[in-house]
């Protein structure tokens, strides 16, 4: 028996096989192609509620935040130091009023509106109020 390789077969030039490359290339693009549709089409559009009616005068009970879109946060019109949970129970705690009216800007963080609402549970205050921006009625002319 005769192992050693024929002088034909070593005269062959070795080919490397790029077939299953080119599988699981063409594989990986179709794979990103879809997933990229995916993510484009999932994106939510989330909008503001506005507000219809006549606007609400808070009454002199109220607990008055506001909220800018720096993230600022003011308590009775007495702009916090930061907004860390310790200081916003502090200052809920310091405020009179049974009811939160709570004024947000439409670029503020949504973390910052949480910190809030939870400080204010904590200071065992559980009525809140969203205020919200007013919409232009078809007759006011102020479009």
């Amino acid at each position: 028996m005769n192992f050693k390789p024929s002088r034909r077969a070593s005269r062959l030039p070795s080919a490397v096989e790029i077939t299953p490359l080119i599988d699981v290339v063409f594989l990986l693009l179709i794979f990103f192609m879809v997933s990229t549709t995916f993510v484009r089409e999932t994106a939510l559009g989330i909008e503001l509620p506005t507000a219809a009616g006549e606007a609400a005068n808070p009454e002199a009970t109220d607990i008055a935040v506001t909220i800018s879109a720096a993230g600022d946060v003011a308590v009775n019109n007495r702009v916090l130091v930061d907004a860390r949970p310790e200081t916003l129970t502090a200052a809920f705690g310091e405020a009179s009023g049974e009811r939160v009216v709570l004024a947000v800007d439409a670029a503020a963080r949504h973390d910052t509106v949480v910190r809030v609402l939870d400080a204010a549970q904590r200071s065992g205050l559980t009525q809140i109020r969203i205020l919200a921006e007013r919409m232009p009625e078809e007759n006011d002319g102020d479009l």
